[in-house]
C-alpha cells in the first residue's frame, strides 16, 4: 500500500507544480501587460493585416488633418514667410494671403498622409522594442523617420509655396516650369539640407512632446482623452516646438526663396550673413506668427488626427476580435 500512496502523492505533487507554474506564467504576462506604455500596442502575434491597416488609417487621418490645418492657417503662414524673406527693415505686402494655396494643398495632402502613415506603424513597432522608460526615444525616432519620408514631397511643395507667397510666381504650374527651366530639377529641392535641419528636429520634438504629455495626462486622469484635451496638448506641443526651431525656419526660408541669385552659399554662410548684416535678432524673425500659426495648427491637426483615427477604428471589421484589446494612440 505504501508505494501506491507514494505514487499518488507524486502525481498530486506534479499536478500541483504544473498548476503553480501556469498561474505564475499568467501573473507574469499580466504584469507585462500592465507595464506597457499607453501609446504602445498589444504584444500579441502580429498580423500583416494589422500593419497595413495602421498604415492605411495613418494615411487617411494624416491627409485629412493636414488639409484642414493648412487651409485654416495659410494666411498666417504667408505673413510669416514674407516677414522672414524681407531683408533689413523692408515692409511686407498683405495682399494675396492665400496665394499658392491650391498648389500647396496638392503637396500637403500626400505629405501629411505619408508622414502619419509612416509614423504610426514605426511608433508602434519601436514601443514594443524599447523598454517603457525609453518611450520618448521611440516617439522621437518615429517622428524623425516620418519626417524624412515626407520630406520627399514636402520640400518641392514648400519651395513652390514660399516663392508664390513672396509673389515670384502667380501659379503653381508656372512656378514648377520656370524653376526647372532656370535652376534644373534640383531647384525644386533648394534648401533641402536646411529643411531637414528644421523639420526633422521639429517633427521629432513636436510628436514626442505631444505623445509624452498624452501619456502623463492619461495616467493622471485614468481614462482616454477627449478631442478638446487632445487639441490643447497639441497646441502646447506645437507652440513650444515652433518657438525652439524658429532660427532654423528663418535659415530654411532664406535659402528656399533666394532662387538663382544664390545670395547664400549654404547653411553656415546664410547664418553668418544674416548675423553680420542684420544682427542676431534677425534669426527670430517671424517668431510671433510662427508660434501662433503652429500653436493653433497643432491644436487643429492633433484634434482632427485623433478624431479621424477614432472614427476609422470604430469602423474596423468585427471579424478580427484579437484587435479589440489593442490600444491605438
Amino acid at each position: 500500500m505504501g508505494p501506491i500512496t507514494l505514487s499518488a502523492d507524486v502525481k498530486s505533487s506534479s499536478v500541483s507544480v504544473a498548476s503553480s507554474d501556469a498561474c505564475n506564467k499568467k501573473m507574469r504576462n499580466s504584469m507585462l501587460e500592465r507595464r506597457k506604455p499607453f501609446a504602445s500596442v498589444s504584444t500579441g502575434e502580429e498580423k500583416p493585416f494589422d500593419f497595413f491597416r495602421t498604415l492605411f488609417e495613418g494615411f487617411i487621418a494624416g491627409g485629412t488633418a493636414g488639409v484642414v490645418v493648412e487651409t485654416a492657417l495659410y494666411p498666417i503662414d504667408t505673413i510669416k514667410t514674407r516677414l522672414q524673406a524681407a531683408r533689413g527693415g523692408g515692409k511686407i505686402n498683405l495682399q494675396g494671403l492665400y496665394s499658392g494655396l491650391a498648389g500647396n494643398l496638392a503637396g500637403v495632402l500626400p505629405a501629411s498622409a505619408l508622414f502619419v502613415g509612416v509614423y504610426e506603424p514605426t511608433k508602434q513597432k519601436l514601443l514594443k522594442l524599447f523598454p517603457e522608460n525609453l518611450s520618448a526615444a521611440a516617439h522621437l525616432t518615429a517622428g524623425a523617420v516620418g519626417g524624412m519620408a515626407a520630406s520627399l514631397i514636402r520640400v518641392p511643395t514648400e519651395v513652390i509655396k514660399q516663392r508664390m507667397q513672396t509673389r515670384q510666381f502667380t501659379s503653381a504650374p508656372d512656378a514648377v516650369r520656370l524653376i526647372v527651366s532656370k535652376e534644373g530639377f534640383k531647384g525644386l529641392y533648394a534648401g533641402y539640407g536646411s529643411f531637414l535641419l528644421r523639420d526633422l528636429p521639429f517633427d521629432a520634438l513636436q510628436f514626442c512632446i505631444y505623445e509624452q504629455l498624452r501619456i502623463g495626462y492619461k495616467a493622471a486622469a485614468q481614462r482616454d482623452l477627449n478631442d478638446p484635451e487632445n487639441a490643447i496638448i497639441g497646441a502646447f506641443a506645437g507652440a513650444l516646438t515652433g518657438a525652439i526651431t524658429t532660427p532654423l525656419d528663418v535659415i530654411k526660408t532664406r535659402l528656399m526663396v533666394q532662387g538663382s541669385a544664390n545670395q547664400y552659399k549654404g547653411i553656415f554662410d546664410c547664418v553668418q550673413t544674416i548675423v553680420r548684416e542684420e544682427g542676431p535678432p534677425a534669426l527670430l524673425k517671424g517668431i510671433g506668427p510662427r508660434v501662433l500659426w503652429i500653436g493653433i495648427g497643432g491644436s487643429i491637426f492633433f484634434g482632427v488626427l485623433e478624431s479621424t483615427k477614432r472614427f476609422l477604428a470604430q469602423r474596423r471589421p468585427t471579424t478580427f476580435p484579437q484587435n479589440s484589446g489593442t490600444k491605438q494612440d
